[in-house]
């Protein structure tokens, strides 16, 4: 039997100027995307105290939720080094300003993003179990769902990670203590502006509800049900969002992801032009490409959806 192709690189279908363009990080654009989640937030809180509703309170915890999962992405960002150009104050930005907000780590998650990346929807890849449960049916999605919206998928990743014995005293203040401190700081600050409240309700709430929705829609979107082998146009999907979707569920380009692995080094903000030149050169009909999130969750939620080829599901763990 002849030996299968080598995987697609970056290489095989950019020119060396297109990759030293795409290539080129922005710290001044990288600080303006972190400036901007941090401006949606404080406006969608200033919505809030402005005119208090239901209404507005919904609305700014949608927005919210949204951009801590752009907070999420930037740390991402980040991981890849592609928010600015020195190292240190790469790292700073993305823990300090992204990660440690949303109780997320850089280092260790930088180690299992990287496996990730090595080992896309193969056995070894620490993220496959985000999408191996898929088909699954549309109560199961719409329960999960509901989980999210109430805080008790929040709660379960708490107890899970108690469960585990956090590696002791010292292993759990080295994990948490960066978390704690921005936290601290956040609701210093607003308790300093006469709204500590705004912590629990436009803070916390976002984060243990809408957040953990957009991050299941996203684990979906970006590897459920694509091949499981090595070709990087078809093991990851990229999405089509218009306006809506950016601002509620797929902040900062994220629904590019098909280009971010086959371009790991492309800063987010020039995915899209990433994708136009792939098209451009004739790889459209090859991409995993879809055209909604609502389209990839119907997919997902039926029992008529199957793997592609060489693809699995499975159960997902209690």
């Amino acid at each position: 039997m002849a030996d299968s192709p080598a995987p697609l690189i970056a290489g095989d279908v950019l020119t060396l100027p297109e990759l030293r363009h795409l290539r080129r990080v922005s710290g001044l654009r990288g600080a303006g995307l972190v400036l901007h989640a941090w401006a949606v937030i404080i406006g969608a809180m200033g919505l809030y105290v402005a005119w208090p509703s239901a209404v507005t309170l919904v609305l700014a915890i949608a927005l919210i939720g949204a951009r801590q999962l752009g907070l999420a992405i930037l740390m991402h960002e980040g991981v890849h080094w592609r928010l600015a150009s020195r190292p240190g104050v790469n790292n700073w930005i993305a823990r300090w300003l992204c990660a440690y907000l949303v109780g997320g780590d850089l280092g260790s998650y930088r180690r299992r993003h990287h496996l990730h990346h090595r080992h896309t929807r193969q056995a070894d890849d620490p993220d496959l179990v985000l999408a191996a449960p898929y088909p699954v049916s549309r109560g199961v999605f719409w329960r999960d769902v509901l989980c999210d919206l109430t805080g008790v998928t929040a709660c379960r990743y708490a107890l899970a990670w108690r469960a585990t014995g956090g590696g002791g005293v010292s292993a759990t203040w080295s994990r948490w203590r960066g978390p704690l401190v921005a936290n601290a700081v956040l609701l210093a600050t607003l308790s300093a502006l006469g709204h500590w409240e705004l912590y629990l309700l436009l803070w916390l709430l976002p984060l243990a509800t809408w957040y953990q929705v957009v991050s299941r829609v996203r684990d979906i979107a970006e590897h459920a049900l694509a091949s499981e082998d090595d070709d990087p146009l078809r093991n990851t999907r990229t999405v089509r969002a218009g306006f809506l979707a950016r601002t509620v569920v797929a902040p900062y380009w994220v629904n590019y992801h098909l280009e971010h692995h086959l371009l790991v080094f492309v800063p987010c903000w020039k995915l899209p032009e990433a994708h136009a030149l792939l098209v451009a050169k004739g790889y459209g009909p090859r991409m995993e490409v879809a055209p909604s999130y609502a389209a990839v969750i119907r997919r997902a939620t039926s029992s008529r959806a199957a793997p592609r080829s060489g693809s699995r599901s499975g159960m997902r763990p209690a």
